[in-house]
């Protein structure tokens, strides 16, 4: 898919406190990326699962958040599992940072506030 997929401190946090859970969601998260993130970014297919966050008060890099997210560990849910996956995309690098997943019956919405520390200053 990217030139280069980077898994942020917080978002390997995330993803092993939910693997406790959701046993497949590592085999599920190399699915996505060779699937979805290639269909959207490299082939400019939308499928209508992931969407810009909007008002984060930068512009660079894009950052997404993922709704369709196959995971087998929630059997008969497809791609409606309830795991959200928010990535930035760097489009001149060719590169994804991936920010944090979560499990949508637990919270409602990404951590903006977390996005901002990371991406706020880099060029608005």
């Amino acid at each position: 898919m990217s030139n280069e997929v980077i898994r942020r401190p917080a978002f390997e946090k995330d993803l092993k406190k939910l693997s406790k859970r959701f046993r497949s969601l590592d085999e599920d998260l190399g699915n996505f990326i060779r699937t979805q993130l290639e269909l959207f970014h490299k082939l400019g297919v939308d499928n209508g699962g992931v969407f810009q966050i909007p008002g984060l008060g930068f512009l660079e890099p894009k950052v997404y958040k993922a709704k369709k997210f196959a995971c087998k560990a929630l059997k008969g849910r497809g791609a409606a599992s309830g795991i959200r996956v928010v990535y930035a995309y760097f489009e001149k690098e060719d590169r994804i940072e991936f920010v944090e997943i979560y499990f949508k019956g637990d919270k409602e919405n990404e951590d903006r506030q977390r996005i901002r520390e990371i991406y706020s200053g880099r060029g608005a």
